[in-house]
């Protein structure tokens, strides 16, 4: 998303006009959405119903819901709700529950530096704060299961540094994430100029189209 959104560049307006949820119930719908889907999601992920899977569960509403009460110290709430959800999915089933509130209560600040400061800095028009929340939150998630990871629980031979004190989980955390975001620029850079060809040189829609906004241009 962030690679994409550089490459697009930013909407008509950006910087100039101030962009706020228009309906403040439906952004609630979607959290709440996310937030049932979620139990699945990371609950489904042990592919068995048994004490990983309940443990997976019980670590993703702890996470969400101090990703949401940190959120709310800050400015608002259902943007915690997804950041908590974001973090502690890569540590689900690997961490006890006490982690993942820190987990939760952690990420919010974080995500929100960098929706409220990084972006505005770096002037990348994410407009959904796909790579603020999700990106940010899920690397915070990664490397601090390399923090938490319960031993009896990895399923490498280290647990987390905080249980063993050998850092060899929480490197291979770090070089995970390193490879991952490697192979995604090189991707999505390889898929935008593929697109651009295909597309006559443009990836992003006419003035005009923007103008009136997509709902009408592409769905009447």
């Amino acid at each position: 998303g962030l690679i994409l959104c550089l490459l697009a560049g930013g909407r008509r307006g950006f910087g100039q006009l101030s962009y706020r949820p228009h309906n403040v119930p439906f952004v609630t719908l979607g959290a709440g959405l996310l937030w049932f889907g979620w139990f699945g999601f990371n609950g489904g992920s042990a592919f068995a119903a048994d004490g990983i899977a309940a443990l997976a569960i019980l670590n993703t509403v702890t996470a969400s819901a101090a990703g949401l009460a940190s959120w709310m110290a800050l400015v608002g709430a259902s943007t915690g709700l997804v950041a908590g959800l974001v973090v502690v999915t890569p540590a689900a089933g690997f961490v006890e529950p006490w982690a993942a509130l820190v987990m939760g209560a952690v990420v919010s600040p974080v995500c929100y530096l960098a929706i409220s400061h990084l972006k505005a800095r770096l002037g990348y028009d994410d407009a959904l704060d796909a790579f603020g929340c999700h990106g940010v939150g899920g690397i915070l998630g990664g490397v601090l299961t390399g923090l938490f990871c319960v031993p009896e629980l990895s399923w490498t031979e280290h647990g987390g540094l905080l249980y063993t004190g050998d850092p060899s989980l929480l490197v291979d955390q770090v070089l995970g994430i390193a490879v991952t975001l490697a192979v995604v620029v090189v991707l999505d850079l390889a898929i935008a100029c593929a697109i651009r060809t295909l597309m006559g040189g443009r990836i992003r829609v006419d003035e005009e189209d923007e103008a009136i906004g997509l709902d009408v241009a592409e769905h009447g």
